[in-house]
């Protein structure tokens, strides 16, 4: 079986020690559906902050193209919104060396763990889902899969022991059904399964689009993560504000345009420019300005690695192959252990 510690591929084994204390790590484990182009809330409200779990957890990333299904029915815009997910993980710095990076259909053992895991989910956990209820609330089709959502994400959480899932609050939901399935399960067979915890952070959970609302496909207000800068610009001059003078000051924590600067700029930068804004004087052209420039100042160099990635799929195919048969080792070992408790492996 393939030495399954994380960067122990290739020529990157750890030193004995080194390992050792990896392997101690806790693991956090983060999942993107491919349903749509990247944009700047997923950067900041999941992207980053999961990639900066690295430095503390060990790391594992995975393309949710199954959980996709639920509402993206074309094969070819699958696959290609897929290969724009990894190579969006990629040029954001994702070391395939030292975290794990794969796609949720190279492991068929999430599947199987899922059947099992729905023989112990109540009916009224899935009732409550916020995904499921919304459906039936505005009269949506809403179909097993979309029903089922919470038990094949509790199966891609706990096929790796996973101890930290970062999640905005409108997912905590699921993380929680997931905790109520593996304790369900540890009752009647031992502790086998790791009930994970939600790691949320407040100050990303909520990113504006350029209408104030959320950022969010659904509303057609994203601003995308790569576009040219040209593009780009033209976009975040969109966002909303007011008609406030240029003279007038000016609320700065209620602006969306505001709200997006101070994620990309030092606090000193962010509070500088909160104070010339109350002060009166300072215009949100300038302050949409400020805000295009340093949205490039940090993703240029990404954005030309992204269209590299893109430009060299065999390559980027590699890697997601590489890191799927890393993931089924993982998880055909926890597998294994749940098929013998509950008798289907002699």
């Amino acid at each position: 079986m393939r030495d399954d510690r994380i960067g122990c591929n290739g020529g990157a084994r750890l030193a004995p020690a080194a390992a050792t204390a990896f392997n101690r790590m806790q693991i956090a484990l983060t999942g993107i559906k491919p349903s749509g182009h990247p944009h700047l809330g997923n950067y900041l409200g999941m992207l980053r902050p999961a990639l900066e779990l690295a430095q503390r957890y060990r790391a594992f990333y995975f393309i949710a193209d199954y959980h996709a299904l639920t509402t993206l029915h074309e094969g070819r815009q699958l696959r290609e919104l897929t290969d724009e997910v990894a190579a969006t993980w990629l040029a954001l710095g994702l070391d395939p060396q030292k975290t794990l990076l794969y796609r949720q259909s190279d492991v068929p053992q999430v599947m199987e763990l899922a059947w099992i895991l729905s023989c112990f989910t109540a009916k009224g956990w899935l009732d409550r889902a916020h995904a499921y209820k919304d459906a039936v609330a505005q009269e949506r089709e809403a179909t097993a899969g979309l029903y089922t959502y919470p038990v094949l994400m509790a199966a891609d959480i706990l096929a790796f022991g996973t101890n930290v899932v970062p999640v905005g609050r409108d997912q905590k939901q699921h993380v929680e059904i997931c905790r109520d399935i593996a304790l369900r399960f540890n009752h009647t067979y031992g502790d086998l399964l790791t009930p994970p915890e939600p790691l949320i952070r407040e100050e990303v959970e909520t990113i504006p689009g350029i209408d104030g609302r959320k950022m969010s496909k659904s509303y057609d207000n994203t601003i995308p993560l790569f576009a040219p800068g040209p593009a780009l610009r033209k976009r975040i001059f969109q966002i909303q504000t007011d008609s406030t003078s240029v003279a007038a000051p000016k609320e700065p924590d209620a602006a969306p345009v505001f709200q997006l600067y101070r994620h990309f700029v030092a606090a000193p930068e962010a509070q500088a420019m909160a104070a010339r804004l109350r002060a009166g004087g300072t215009g949100w052209g300038e302050v949409k300005e400020q805000l295009w420039q340093a949205v490039e100042r940090a993703l240029a160099e990404p954005r030309a690695r992204y269209q590299e990635w893109l430009a060299d799929r065999p390559r980027l195919h590699g890697v997601l192959a590489e890191g799927g048969a890393r993931a089924r080792a993982i998880a055909e070992a926890l597998l294994r252990r749940v098929r013998q408790a509950v008798g289907t492996e002699l």
